[in-house]
């Protein structure tokens, strides 16, 4: 049994065809960080992080050529693509006349009330949201003066000075960011503005770090905010290759209940006790399922002591035992595999638990 949360009220934004806010999913985006101007390897990666679950892909725009090839990308993309501006508002222009989904627009560059006016209205004529994007390392020097350095107080103030900005045009089609790379403090900020606004809120760690440590960062942020109903859309930040960071989102998601898309795996962190090669099995079986949308569980459990009572609560359990691996599937015991190609044994027993929890899902 989970904990129930309860989501915090929020207008309601679409992203092309993607609802962030109101009654809305919890949905899970990431970036691409290869050069925008090589579309090619641009519509490579977000192909690739649609297949790992990304549902909205953000693309940066650092100059004219990049804003250029933004029409071709965003025609082949399979999810929605938002455009990353900072400094030059022109660029913006430019991204909306191609096609983007939404703009993310960071107030620490784009400052000046008419370039903010003139890319507001833009976006009001093309129905196309704004995320307003405050990351704790690009605050407005008066600001960080006024209120005593970085700070909840200087985001939230940041976010303000911009949402009036905004709102002074009749714009109120904007998500809302305020991260940082403290993650207690991304924690307090998102408080305060779920508290003060009804704007859905894009969670996330900046400047996270690697893979390892900027998941974790990232887990504690968002596991906080999210368990405490905060938190409308959520990317995680991994230094690298973008390819683990909708998987990270979504295990965040699995693993507070809140939302499932790919199957889980569970395995023993392995004991003297161990009669297989836990890590190895587990490993192949993480990298078998990459991709595969299903709501089931499968467990890889070393030997006889906890391997019973986690195949009865597993779809697909995989058990070290005096006489061998024994497969249990639906908690029944169905005897050891047969042939010598576990692998491929394996793939059609995850295969057809998730035929069979799709059957069961649609009724």
């Amino acid at each position: 049994m989970g904990i129930s949360i309860s989501r915090s009220h929020t207008r309601k934004v679409m992203v092309g065809g993607l609802p962030i806010g109101g009654s809305s999913p919890v949905s899970v985006q990431s970036m691409t960080n290869v050069p925008t101007t090589d579309i090619e390897a641009v519509c490579s990666q977000i192909n690739m992080l649609a297949a790992h679950g990304a549902l909205l892909v953000r693309v940066a725009v650092p100059d004219r050529e990049s804003a250029a090839a933004l029409r071709s990308i965003i025609e082949k993309s399979p999810v929605p693509v938002v455009s990353d501006i900072h400094f030059d508002p022109e660029l913006a222009i430019m991204a909306l006349e191609a096609g983007t989904d939404k703009l993310r627009l960071n107030p620490g560059n784009i400052r000046r009330k008419a370039d903010i006016w003139r890319i507001s209205e833009k976006a009001l004529e093309l129905q196309v949201p704004i995320r307003i994007g405050v990351n704790s390392g690009s605050l407005p020097g008066d600001l960080r003066d006024k209120y005593g350095g970085v700070n909840r107080d200087s985001m939230w103030a940041t976010a303000q000075r911009h949402l009036a900005l905004l709102e002074e045009t009749g714009f109120k089609n904007i998500v809302l960011s305020l991260k940082s790379s403290d993650p207690m403090l991304t924690v307090e900020v998102n408080r305060l503005a779920s508290a003060e606004c009804d704007y859905p809120l894009h969670l996330g760690v900046t400047e996270a770090g690697p893979q390892l440590t900027g998941s974790v960062r990232s887990a504690v942020a968002l596991s906080v905010l999210l368990a405490e109903g905060i938190g409308d859309t959520i990317r995680v930040s991994l230094s690298g290759s973008p390819e683990k960071e909708p998987v990270v989102g979504w295990e965040i998601l699995s693993s507070l209940d809140i939302r499932r898309r790919f199957p889980k795996v569970i395995s023993c962190p392995t004991c003297a006790r161990a009669r297989i090669d836990v890590a190895g099995i587990a490993e192949s079986v993480q990298e078998s399922i990459e991709g595969k949308i299903g709501n089931i569980t499968i467990a890889v459990m070393g030997c006889e002591v906890n391997g019973p009572g986690e195949a009865r609560d597993a779809d697909v359990a995989i058990i070290g035992t005096p006489s061998g691996i024994q497969f249990f599937i639906d908690g029944k015991n169905t005897g050891g595999m047969p042939g010598s190609d576990m692998q491929r044994y394996l793939d059609e027993i995850v295969d057809s638990c998730i035929r069979e929890s799709e059957t069961k899902a649609g009724g």
